[in-house]
């Protein structure tokens, strides 16, 4: 039991999902995979704020494609396959896990952060799009690797079905999902393909989507809403909702400024599989928009704080947004004209 602990490789991540994407494959044999190659190659650079949708009483809002995408493109751009499985039953949910973990396989779960007894509590939020791996079990302590901890943590058998059956919205049921067995490694082709196929898509959900408030549009559009907030919900819950809008960003793993920082080192790794030195210039945008992004919250935190109070601190908020929005506009254009030319 000890050994199995000790034969898998804690990673730490930027980003739960991309972690553990990379920390699974490579236990299994793909090692050339870094976080940012994994994030990039499943294009998961997102925007979206859906306008009917409310989570924890603020606006809807993510920095990110839907829970389970990242890791299931990579593996279906390196042709590994992929078992994923949700239950009704706790008890066949945890006896299917214990199962794997008898057989010394280490298997993703998704799970809801509100219970999760080694997060501080501030980090504790009704999110439950949550990425962990479960390496091994002893007595009735679960070893977890969690890529936001800095090394393996443990759960009780409680607390793991706890959080892996969280209720509301994006509820888990049980959810767990891993590679094939004795996985090869990519080969650099393969890579290079992932890759191309990664920014095609990227550049498409970002460019593309339907209606305004997903994209690039869709960060314009927050911006044009919030100059509106003050107005129209009064203080009180117009600062509820930035700080929402901060916390979707910066906290809760959706990943507003952090994930154009991954993905700007996602093209300068790219580089190295396309040989196309314009994608340093690229990366330079995306780390700019990320700057920005990190400017932007500082000014949202100033509002709900209340250091910030009038209309025109509103109105430079949503200005900061629009501006954001245009760079990215501007970075993926050259971004699907530059991949074009990719073979």
């Amino acid at each position: 039991m000890e050994s199995q602990t000790a034969n898998f490789n804690h990673l730490q991540a930027a980003h739960c999902e991309n972690g553990v994407t990379t920390a699974l494959l490579a236990h299994y044999g793909v090692h050339k995979l870094t976080e940012p190659l994994v994030f990039g190659i499943g294009s998961g650079l997102f925007y979206i704020q859906l306008p009917f949708m409310k989570v924890n009483g603020g606006p809807a809002i993510s920095f990110r494609t839907m829970p389970g995408l990242i890791f299931k493109r990579t593996c279906k751009s390196l042709g590994i396959p992929v078992t994923r499985k949700k239950y009704r039953s706790h008890e066949k949910a945890m006896a299917e896990l214990d199962e794997r973990l008898r057989a010394g396989k280490p298997t993703a779960c998704q799970v809801g952060v509100f219970y999760l007894t080694y997060f501080p509590k501030e980090y504790r939020f009704h999110f439950n799009a949550h990425n962990l791996i479960v390496v091994d079990k002893r007595d009735d302590n679960y070893i977890i690797s969690d890529p936001i901890m800095e090394g393996l943590v443990s759960l009780n058998s409680y607390e793991l079905e706890r959080v892996r059956f969280a209720k509301g919205a994006f509820a888990p049921r049980g959810q767990m999902y891993y590679p094939g067995d004795n996985l090869k490694e990519a080969t650099d082709e393969q890579l290079r393909q992932a890759i191309i196929t990664g920014i095609k898509r990227n550049c498409r959900d970002m460019l593309h989507i339907p209606g305004n408030f997903g994209g690039v549009s869709g960060i314009a559009y927050t911006g044009k809403q919030i100059k509106k907030w003050k107005e129209k919900l009064g203080d009180q819950k117009a600062r509820s909702y930035l700080a929402q809008l901060v916390r979707m960003q910066e906290e809760i793993g959706t990943g507003g400024g952090g994930f154009r920082f991954i993905y700007g080192a996602f093209l300068q790794q790219a580089r190295q599989y396309l040989h196309m030195d314009e994608l340093l210039d690229l990366s330079k945008q995306f780390t700019a928009a990320g700057d920005k992004w990190r400017d932007a919250a500082i000014q949202a935190s100033g509002i709900y704080k209340g250091r910030l109070t009038t209309q025109a601190d509103y109105d430079n908020m949503g200005d900061r947004l629009i501006e954001i929005s245009a760079l990215e506009k501007q970075a993926f254009q050259q971004l699907k004209a530059l991949i074009k030319k990719a073979k």
